[in-house]
């Protein structure tokens, strides 16, 4: 292709009218032929990206934090529950433990999460693309695809295969 004919940027209205034609034609799939889908788009996409590359997700967004996960890291901290919460933590709209500030207060200029190994399970389970139930997490697929390279590589093959050659199997 020229430098003249290069494909130019689409819209946000272009990419929401795909976005939802994607998500309409995802829906149509069964549920755990839709989960093999897009957890076999995860490994490929997970073989290719490297997270601490990137980190967004700490960067940009706050897990909710569990009366577990608060445990647990406070635990690992050697704080109090309460004096953990009171450091790092507020109580949002919905009523649930989140971050006071973002990026993550336990995330290196590195990318690594100082305490990756009790982290909580809203960042073990991120960006959800790994586990059952897709069909019903497809809005936040897409809204996890403008937060991770990861994601956004799992809805580019999905737009390739499912809605460019929605007849050709691909999986």
């Amino acid at each position: 292709m020229s430098k003249n004919n290069k494909a130019k940027p689409l819209s946000k209205k272009a990419i929401n009218n795909r976005n939802n034609k994607l998500i309409r034609q995802l829906k149509q799939k069964k549920d755990g032929e839709l989960d093999r889908i897009i957890n076999k788009a995860d490994e490929r996409a997970f073989k290719v990206i490297d997270c601490l590359d990137c980190a967004n997700c700490c960067k940009t967004t706050g897990p909710l934090f569990t009366s577990k996960d608060i445990s647990r890291i406070s635990k690992h901290l050697r704080m109090k529950p309460g004096h953990f919460v009171d450091e790092y933590l507020r109580i949002d709209e919905d009523n649930d433990y989140v971050l006071k500030q973002v990026p993550c207060a336990f995330l290196g200029s590195d990318n690594y999460c100082s305490i990756y190994d009790v982290r909580p399970k809203a960042c073990s389970d991120y960006p959800l693309t790994g586990m059952r139930s897709q069909k019903k997490m497809l809005p936040l697929l897409m809204k996890n695809a403008t937060i991770c390279p990861a994601v956004e590589h799992i809805v580019d093959e999905l737009i390739k295969n499912v809605l460019t050659h929605p007849k050709e199997k691909k999986y």
